[in-house]
């Protein structure tokens, strides 16, 4: 099985530096792509039809995708491991503060059934819209990993998390003494798109979107309305 998971920061001019809590960027830092181009790259590289909507969900926030996905799987509609195609300026895999320690650490010791306690890295401070695919990597969630970046990303795919083939493999010296129970940590075939004019992939069961407001500025909004008619909302 396999998703699409969109931010809408992907469909900008530039990369916008993270604005503080409850607010934009400004709408000088970068534009939003014209509705040509975006519907372009829904329908030409990512086979949606707003004739056939495929289900899914708009949210604010980008770690609410672990939310979504849970839901799918407890109703059985979504099988682990599956595939991410993740649209993204940002990789979300915990490049910045406060890292990867706690997953790689902390997650990865406990039994990979056990790990998905969404609540209380909440609550903990632990998860955000920033690690939130380093987290469903660590629930064996993702069987493949697509990243399509935007043209002004910066590099921020930590360089811990990946092998020698560039493939993701997530693992500490802690978690290694706990595969006799957990088992080893499978690998993950990456794929990062620096352009995003060479990616185009089809067929998927799920489409979301976040709107990452401290990411965008308000201009960006119209992409959400864009994006609806592709959405059965789910």
């Amino acid at each position: 099985m396999k998703v699409l998971d969109l931010d809408m920061d992907f469909f900008l001019t530039d990369a916008c530096p993270l604005a503080p809590l409850g607010e934009r960027p400004p709408e000088s830092c970068a534009r939003p792509y014209g509705d040509e181009q975006v519907i372009a790259f829904l329908e030409e590289q990512c086979g949606l039809s707003r004739a056939h909507p495929v289900p899914g969900r708009i949210f604010d926030t980008h770690d609410k995708a672990l939310d979504f996905w849970l839901t799918q799987m407890e109703a059985g509609k979504l099988q682990p491991p599956f595939d991410v195609v993740h649209v993204d300026t940002h990789s979300d895999l915990a490049f910045g503060p406060p890292g990867t320690d706690f997953v790689l650490k902390a997650v990865l010791t406990r039994n990979p059934r056990a790990r998905a306690t969404l609540g209380a890295y909440r609550e903990g401070k632990k998860l955000d819209e920033a690690n939130y695919l380093l987290f469903a990597l660590a629930f064996r969630w993702i069987s493949r990993l697509a990243y399509v970046r935007n043209p002004k990303s910066h590099q921020d795919i930590p360089a811990r998390l990946l092998d020698a083939e560039g493939n993701i493999r997530l693992q500490s010296d802690i978690s290694v003494l706990m595969e006799a129970m957990n088992g080893r940590e499978p690998t993950i075939p990456f794929e990062v798109f620096d352009d995003y004019r060479q990616f185009r992939e089809t067929g998927y069961e799920f489409v979301t979107m976040a709107q990452s407001p401290r990411y965008a500025p308000a201009s960006a909004d119209r992409i959400m309305r864009l994006l609806k008619p592709y959405i059965l909302e789910t």
